[in-house]
Order: C-alpha cells, then sequence, then structure tokens
C-alpha cells in the first residue's frame, strides 16, 4: 500500500510539474483530459485563452490514450497566417473535422476542400459580387428591419416587457439569409414572435454537433448507432432540416419548368442552373448541403456579433453616445429627408458610418462568432513559432484568445474601444491575422461586406429610436456552439429615445 501511495503521489507531482511545460498537467491514460472537463463546466474560451497566454499562443492538448482529441492549440498570428495563406494547400480542414459535421453540413462549402471547395467557391464569389444580387440583400433586409423587426421592438415597449434580443436578431437573419440562400421567406420574425420547426431544428442540430468536438470519435458514433443523447436530438433535427430543405429544393424545380426563373437571385436558384465536371446537373442532396452551408454562415454570425454589441453598448455609454453623434451628424447632411417617414438609411450613408463600423469590429475582437476554427495538417510542416507539426495533427486555431493577447493589442486588449480602429476618424481595417473573425486567405468570408452593411443597417435603425438596457442582475456568457451565442440569450427592456435630445434640428421624425 505505502508503495502504491508512493507511486500515486509521485505521478501526481511529475503530471502538474508538467503542466509549466505543456500548459497543463498530461495525466497518464487520461491526458489532459480532467483539465479540459473543468474547462467545459466553465467558460471554455476563457480557459483556453488562459492557457495559450501562459505558453505565448502555442500548446498542444494531449487526449487521453487511444483517442483522436491530440491537436495543436494556436492563437499566434504568424502561425495563422502559415496555415490561412502563405501554406494554404498543406492545411485543409481535414478528414476529422469533415467527417465529425457530415451529417449537419455534408459537403458544402464550409467542409469541403479542394475541388469541391473550388467549385462550390468560385460560382458563390461571382454572384456575391454581382450589382443584382448586392441589390436583393439590401432591399430584403430593409423590408425586414422596418416592417417587422422594429413593430416587434415597438409592440414589446407598449406591453412594458423585457424581451430577448438575440432571440429576435437571429430570427431577422435567419428570414433573411433564407430568402438569399433558398428565396424562401420562413416568416420567423413575425409578430408574437412563431415557433418555427426549421429554426428550431437547426438550432438543435448545430448544438449537437458542436458536441462531438469535445467527445472521443468512438463514443459519439456509438451513440449515434444506439440513438442516444444529444445524437438522438442530432437525428430528429437533421430530419426536419432535410423534409425543409427537400420540399424548397421540389418547389423550386417546379416553378423553374414552368416559368423563366432568370429573375430570380438566390443562391439556390444559381447553382441548380450549373453543372459539373462532367456536365451533370448538382444533385438534390448536393444544392441541400450548399444551402444548410450558408444558412449557417449567415444566420448565427451576425446576429450573434450584434448581441454582443448591443451587451458591450449598455456597458459603455460613451460609445453608444459617439454612434449617435456619428448617425446625427450624417443625417444633418441630408437635403431630402425633412418630410421622411419613417426615416430610412441610405446605403451611401450606412459605408458613411466609420464610428459604428470601428464599435462593431471591437465587438467582434472580442466576441467573434466562431471563437475556434480547425484544420488539419496534410504533410509535416513546422509552424513559424517552431511547433513541429506531424501528417495528420489537428490544428485549432483560437480566434477568441487572439482578441485578449497584449501582444497583437496592447495592455488595454481587454477593454472595449473602438478608437483602436479609427485613423484619423476614418475606419482602417487589421489585417486578417490579427483579426480572423472572418477567417484570412483564400477562404475568407464571401459574405464580410454584407455582413458589415447588414450589422450597420440593423444598429442604426435600432439605436436611432431605441435606447436598450439589459435587465439587471441578466447572466452574460458564451455559449459553446459552433457560433458564440450568448448561453442565457440577452434580455433587454427598450425605451423611446427622445428625439430633441438628438442634434437633428428637430427634421427627422419616426
Amino acid at each position: 500500500m505505502e508503495i502504491f501511495l508512493a507511486l500515486v503521489v509521485f505521478i501526481a507531482i511529475h503530471s502538474l510539474r508538467q503542466a509549466k511545460k505543456q500548459g497543463l498537467p498530461n495525466w497518464p491514460l487520461v491526458g489532459m483530459l480532467p483539465s479540459l472537463i473543468l474547462g467545459l463546466r466553465k467558460d471554455m474560451y476563457e480557459w483556453i485563452s488562459d492557457v495559450l497566454c501562459r505558453m505565448n499562443g502555442t500548446f498542444t492538448f494531449r487526449g487521453p490514450w487511444f483517442t483522436n482529441l491530440n491537436c495543436v492549440v494556436t492563437s499566434d498570428p504568424r502561425n495563422l497566417e502559415y496555415l490561412l495563406k502563405t501554406n494554404f494547400s498543406n492545411f485543409p480542414k481535414g478528414d476529422y473535422f469533415r467527417s465529425t459535421v457530415r451529417d449537419l453540413l455534408g459537403d458544402g462549402i464550409f467542409n469541403a476542400d479542394y475541388d469541391n471547395w473550388h467549385k462550390q467557391r468560385k460560382p458563390a464569389s461571382i454572384e456575391f459580387h454581382s450589382a443584382k444580387f448586392r441589390n436583393m440583400t439590401t432591399d430584403s433586409l430593409l423590408e425586414l428591419v422596418h416592417s417587422r423587426l422594429l413593430p416587434v421592438l415597438e409592440d414589446s415597449i407598449k406591453q412594458s416587457n423585457p424581451i430577448d434580443l438575440q432571440d429576435v436578431l437571429l430570427r431577422l437573419t435567419f428570414d433573411n439569409v433564407c430568402m438569399i440562400a433558398f428565396g424562401v421567406d420562413p416568416g420567423c420574425l413575425h409578430p408574437h414572435l412563431p415557433q418555427i420547426p426549421f429554426a428550431k431544428a437547426f438550432e438543435l442540430a448545430t448544438e449537437a454537433t458542436v458536441l462531438r468536438f469535445v467527445t472521443p470519435t468512438l463514443v459519439w458514433k456509438t451513440m449515434r448507432c444506439l440513438g442516444l443523447g444529444t445524437e438522438k436530438t442530432l437525428k430528429h433535427s437533421l430530419k426536419k432540416v432535410d423534409e425543409f430543405a427537400d420540399e424548397v429544393i421540389r418547389t423550386r424545380k417546379k416553378e423553374i419548368s414552368i416559368a423563366d426563373s432568370k429573375q430570380r437571385s438566390d443562391l439556390l436558384t444559381v447553382f441548380m442552373g450549373l453543372r459539373d465536371e462532367e456536365g451533370k446537373l448538382f444533385s438534390d442532396k448536393f444544392l441541400r448541403d450548399i444551402c444548410v452551408n450558408f444558412i449557417l454562415a449567415g444566420r448565427d454570425t451576425s446576429s450573434v456579433a450584434l448581441s454582443w454589441f448591443f451587451w458591450l453598448l449598455d456597458r459603455n455609454p460613451e460609445v453608444e453616445q459617439r454612434i449617435l453623434a456619428e448617425i446625427c451628424k450624417i443625417l444633418n447632411e441630408r437635403e431630402d429627408a425633412i418630410n421622411e417617414s419613417p426615416l430610412i438609411f441610405k446605403p451611401a450613408e450606412i459605408k458613411k458610418m466609420d464610428y459604428l463600423q470601428a464599435a462593431l469590429s471591437e465587438a467582434l475582437r472580442l466576441y467573434p462568432s466562431v471563437p475556434v476554427d480547425h484544420k488539419e495538417v496534410v504533410e509535416d510542416d513546422v509552424f513559424p513559432d517552431g511547433t513541429v507539426l506531424k501528417k495528420g495533427t489537428k490544428v485549432v486555431y483560437a480566434i477568441y484568445t487572439m482578441g485578449r493577447m497584449e501582444g497583437i493589442w496592447g495592455k488595454d486588449c481587454r477593454e472595449y474601444r473602438p478608437e483602436r480602429w479609427l485613423r484619423d476618424g476614418r475606419y482602417m481595417s487589421e489585417p486578417a491575422y490579427r483579426f480572423t473573425a472572418f477567417n484570412g486567405g483564400p477562404r475568407l468570408c464571401l459574405g464580410k461586406d454584407f455582413a458589415y452593411y447588414q450589422m450597420k443597417f440593423t444598429a442604426a435603425s435600432i439605436l436611432y429610436r431605441y435606447h436598450v438596457k439589459v435587465v439587471e442582475g441578466h447572466p452574460v456568457m458564451p455559449k459553446m456552439a459552433l457560433t458564440m451565442y450568448l448561453k442565457y440569450g440577452l434580455q433587454v427592456k427598450l425605451s423611446r429615445r427622445d428625439q430633441s435630445q438628438l442634434p437633428l434640428n428637430n427634421k427627422y421624425f419616426m
């Protein structure tokens, strides 16, 4: 017994000492899994950030023996530039990532590599940059904000009820992206906020999918076979997602067969008209994958970013005042809007809102919509910081952590300070390898410009009319998912803004 206890003490001391060198205690059999479990019970992203900052931006996580949880975790900008751009071809999504999310994303663009990725990226890029597509997206956003979002917010004031702003914004972006991807309006943002089965199923499917990344593959595959726990939820949710997509695709094919669809600009119609390298039309399954991928990207990213933005404004009222001052200055330059009711911001005016864009970028820096991302090493390699990468190694890059590194942003890196994005009053972007909220290199987000327009138009339309106050005592922390939801939503109380206190010479109306 004494020998056994001595051995246990020796192993414990040795494992704990390794934490200084490896970042975390590395125990026999279970590796660093105990530390991971503790991190999951608290704030996963802060836990990762603490380890990375202690390890100068890179460490190797070692999972239990005979599992595939081993990976290199990095937030070093040099490493990110190398894997996202310099040696891009050696760092695809990889088999592990693709197999983990395939049930949800299939072979869509965010789960694709090499030729499969190129054949989706090129036509999508052409469409995203067309004037027709830009007009469609801005027109649909204007209609949704003024005909649905603002009335829903106004109704919450009339009833003197708090409202979950994150839920409302998710409904806004969901309706908007479904119009863009499918050419279909699911109607999530109607009065009384109806429950839409497809939207709920999509949310549950993304939550269940992300849990696979912290579960040994053998475990979740066994759960899938037996229909247990989150895998049972995922199966039922995906069935509803597929039913919705299949119905939309069938309906669109009928429309195309009896009428000219050239007037439509949604992604589904565009891809329906394309052919693969063999000259064949894309399968219904492939069309489903394409649209589901774009819904994932377009629904969550902007709405989640706006939710964190409004929370930060509540904590930093001086930033809100500067945004309002900028909006008023731009509106006072108008010559033809004195009788306009309701007031609608013009695209050119949105473009001028540099401080608002800086405030949104600062929110994304601290709370990126995609907090971590994943790559896999094709051939042996070495990161610029000297980390050796063996073939098949999984690489996780922590975008959340990058916003909290003094080496990138200075000693005030944890402060919300939009001014860091301004040069002589004009917004200046940062390199993608310091600010990776929209990815970087060849996989830079296609919808980046529209995402900023969507966020700026929505934020300006709300802030001009309402003061948004977070309910006192409301808990705020990130939720572990593919995108960085607020775990308990964002409960807020709205109040109408006193227009007479704005420097607008009383010539603008609600």
